[in-house]
C-alpha cells in the first residue's frame, strides 16, 4: 500500500530526527535548535513524500495538481513556523519553558517525543496525498475550496504573527494588543492555524486509493488526527495555546487595565476573528466558539502559576 509505506517512512524521518536531536540537546544542555528542528522535520516529510510517493507507486507528483497544491501549502505553512520560531527564540535568548528541564534526561526527552507526535500528526494529510496512487484529471470543487481555506489560515497566522511583533517591537503600546486582526480575535494565529489543518485534512479527501473514496478509507480517516491534536494542544493543554494566554495569563491586563481589558474581552472573539461578538449568546460563546470557562481570569484561583511574559500571545 503507497499511502501505508510513506506514512511509515514518515514516522521512521520523524523518530529518527527528534532522537538525534535530542541527544545532542541534552548533551550540550541547551534548547536552541528545538523549534528549529520541529521545522525542518515538517519539511523533511514535504520532500520525502513528494519524491518517495512517487518511488513507492504513486502517481507522478508534478503531474498531479492536488500534491502539488498540498505540498507547496504545507511547505510555506511550516517555512513561516520555522522563520518565525528561530527569529522568537533568537529575540528572547532561550526558551523559559526548558527552565530546570534540559538537565533532567527523562523530562527533557519527553519534550522531544512529544514535538515528533506533533510534527507527524500535523503532516499526515500531506504525506497521504503524496502518497496517493490514485489518477488526478485535476482538482475537484472541495479541493479547492479546502486549498482557500488552508490558505486563509496561512494568512491569518503570518499576518498576526506579524502585527504581534511589530507591536511588541514599538514597546506594547496600550498593555495589550489590538492592532490589525488582534482587534477581531483575541488568538487569530490559534485560530489560523486550527483552519489550516481543518482545510488539509478535507483536501486530502479526494486522494483516498479506495474506489468508494475517502470517507470508506480508515487511512483518510486517521489524517483527521491533524485537525483533532492541533486542537488539543491549542485548547487543553496547559504551558502552552488559550490555556497559557487565558485564565492566569491575563493577571497582568487585569492588574494594570482591568476596566479597559474586560471591555476588550466582551466585545472579541476569543479565535474567530469577527464583529458583533458582544451580541453572541452565551452559550455559543461557551460551545462553538470554545470561549469556555476555564480561560476566565480568577484572583485566587488563577494566581497560582507565575506569568513569565514567554507566551506568543504576549
Amino acid at each position: 500500500m503507497t499511502q501505508g509505506h510513506v506514512l511509515g517512512v514518515s514516522a521512521a524521518i520523524t523518530t529518527a530526527m527528534q532522537l538525534t536531536g535530542f541527544a545532542f540537546a541534552y548533551a550540550l544542555k541547551t534548547e536552541t535548535f528545538y523549534d528549529v528542528l520541529g521545522g525542518l522535520n515538517y519539511l523533511a516529510i514535504a520532500a520525502y513524500s513528494a519524491v518517495g510517493g512517487d518511488a513507492a507507486g504513486g502517481t507522478g507528483w508534478t503531474s498531479n495538481p492536488r500534491k502539488v497544491v498540498a505540498t507547496a501549502l504545507f511547505s510555506a505553512s511550516r517555512s513561516w513556523l520555522l522563520i518565525f520560531l528561530a527569529w522568537r527564540a533568537h529575540e528572547r535568548g532561550g526558551d523559559a519553558r526548558f527552565d530546570g528541564v534540559k538537565d533532567k534526561f527523562g523530562l527533557f526527552l519527553v519534550y522531544w517525543i512529544v514535538q515528533g507526535v506533533w510534527v507527524y500528526l500535523i503532516s499526515l494529510p500531506v504525506a497521504f496525498v503524496n502518497g496517493s496512487s490514485s489518477s488526478s484529471e485535476g482538482l475537484t470543487t472541495l479541493d479547492v475550496v479546502a486549498a482557500a481555506g488552508w490558505g486563509l489560515g496561512i494568512a491569518l497566522e503570518v499576518l498576526s504573527d506579524v502585527q504581534k511583533a511589530l507591536w511588541v517591537k514599538a514597546g506594547r503600546s496600550g498593555h495589550f494588543c489590538r492592532v490589525g486582526l488582534w482587534s477581531y480575535s483575541r488568538h487569530p494565529n490559534y485560530f489560523g492555524e486550527m483552519l489550516q489543518w481543518w482545510c488539509a485534512f478535507a483536501l486530502a479527501y479526494s486522494s483516498s486509493d479506495r474506489d468508494a473514496g475517502g470517507y470508506a478509507d480508515p487511512l483518510w480517516w486517521t489524517c483527521a488526527l491533524s485537525p483533532l491534536f492541533t486542537v488539543h494542544i491549542l485548547v487543553n493543554v496547559g504551558g502552552t495555546g488559550l490555556a497559557n494566554a487565558e485564565g492566569k495569563g491575563l493577571r497582568r491586563y487585569y492588574e494594570k487595565c482591568p476596566v479597559e481589558y474586560a471591555e476588550y474581552r466582551a466585545n472579541t472573539s476569543i479565535l474567530v476573528p469577527m464583529v458583533g461578538y458582544r451580541h453572541v449568546p452565551n452559550f455559543l460563546k461557551r460551545t462553538i466558539f470554545l470561549d469556555l470557562k476555564r480561560y476566565e481570569y480568577r484572583p485566587g484561583l488563577s494566581d497560582g502559576g507565575k506569568d513569565d511574559g514567554k507566551n506568543k500571545n504576549d
